[in-house]
Parts: structure tokens; sequence; C-alpha cells
């Protein structure tokens, strides 16, 4: 990433330039978040600041936020991860999972207009469009995209930003998944969901939200 250039982006976008230490954090949130950093991969500090052409004091803060998260850890030597998922780990995060994201589903069903419903309709059409290309990254983007805006309609932000912590956890593993399965055999009930959607039935998308996380967590669980 060009630092500079995002930057400028974030200026023209939005009026007012980001901190550093912001668009250092985005960029390696969005790493963790689609897997560009493997389980259990190593970086440091000094190669972080020499990769994102940073300065130090932003790769710290960011690295501090992200580890506050949980979703990189300390590893000593000035060594820090992302952590390798264990079953005890994915059994929380299943749990934590399926409390948070049909209830989401729920408030976003009495909250969604036909715009909405188009807008989905459109980041489903780009995700199959990954998966026909076999393209992973597009493929964990589009789909964290798609749930990432239904769960913004819940109007919910506590619980939307816990499962936004979440994603952050099982994220890398979703990364290898794909490596070992291809975007083509992973499930999805997107299609469910939008139905659902549609008819303003709020239990029908919880049980597709529901669906749709038991499958890939399952996924996750063969490839541990």
């Amino acid at each position: 990433m060009n630092l500079q250039a995002e930057a400028s982006a974030a200026r023209d976008s939005k009026g007012a330039g980001l901190p550093a230490h912001e668009i250092v954090y985005r960029e390696l949130r969005a790493r963790v978040l689609f897997g560009q950093f493997e389980p259990g991969q190593g970086v440091t500090i000094q190669g972080l600041v020499s990769d994102l052409d940073a300065g130090m004091t932003p790769v710290r803060e960011a690295l501090r936020r992200l580890m506050a998260e949980g979703a990189l850890e300390f590893r000593g030597n000035r060594r820090i991860s992302v952590p390798a998922l264990t079953a005890a780990d994915l059994d929380q995060l299943l749990v934590a999972r399926r409390a948070l994201e049909p209830e989401l589903a729920r408030r976003a069903c009495q909250r969604l207009n036909q715009a909405d419903i188009l807008a989905m309709e459109a980041i489903d059409s780009a995700l199959d469009e990954a998966i026909r290309r076999g393209n992973v990254h597009d493929y964990l983007v589009e789909n964290h995209r798609f749930h990432a805006y239904l769960n913004a309609r819940a109007e919910a932000p506590i619980l939307s930003g816990l499962v936004e912590g979440l994603w952050l956890r099982f994220g890398p593993s979703l990364r290898v998944v794909c490596g070992q399965f291809g975007t083509r055999n992973l499930p999805d009930m997107h299609k469910e969901l939008i139905c659902a959607l549609k008819a303003g039935d709020q239990e029908a998308a919880a049980a597709a939200i529901a669906g749709d996380l038991e499958q890939g967590m399952e996924m996750i669980r063969q490839a541990l």
C-alpha cells in the first residue's frame, strides 16, 4: 500500500486527512481480516515500517490496537503474529457468532429498504464473480462487505462492533480454507437471506445467517 496515496484519497473523500496511525491501522487490519497475514506468521515492527513506508510510532500504535482487539499477539523478541486458532477457540467463536449475528439480521430486516436490498444483491453478484474467477482476495473482501452491510443496517453498533472483532479472529483462517478447498467449494446462504429480507421475514433472515455462519465455521474446523 502507498500510504501517501491513501492519505490523499482520504482527504478527497472526507475533506480532511486521516492521521498516519489510522491509515496504518486500517491497512494492517485489512491484511489480518482478509488473510494476508497467515495464522502463526510472524512480523516485526521494523519490517512493517519498511513495508508500509510509515513511521515507527504509527506502526506501534496500530499494532497496539490490533493486539488489544485480539487480532494479533506478541510473540517475544519484537515479533508479532496472527494467533493460530485452536478447536477450543473455534467453539467460543461459534457460540458468540450464533448469539450475535442472527439478532443483527433480525434487526436489519426491520430497517432495510429497497435500495439496501439492491445494494446487497450487487455485493452478492460481485462475490459470485470472485468465486467464478477463483479470486480468493476478492471473495474474502466481498463476503465481509456483504455481512458488514447487513450488520450496519441493524443500527446496533455495540453488537456489530463485537461481531467485527470476531471476524478479525477467524478471518485469517478463512483465507486458509479458501486455499485448501477453493472458492467454488465454499457454500453460503446469501440468496436465502436476501429472499427473507425481501419478504420482511425476520426469523427466516436469522436462520439464513445462522446457517451461513455454521457452514463457514465448519469448514474452518476441517482445515485446522
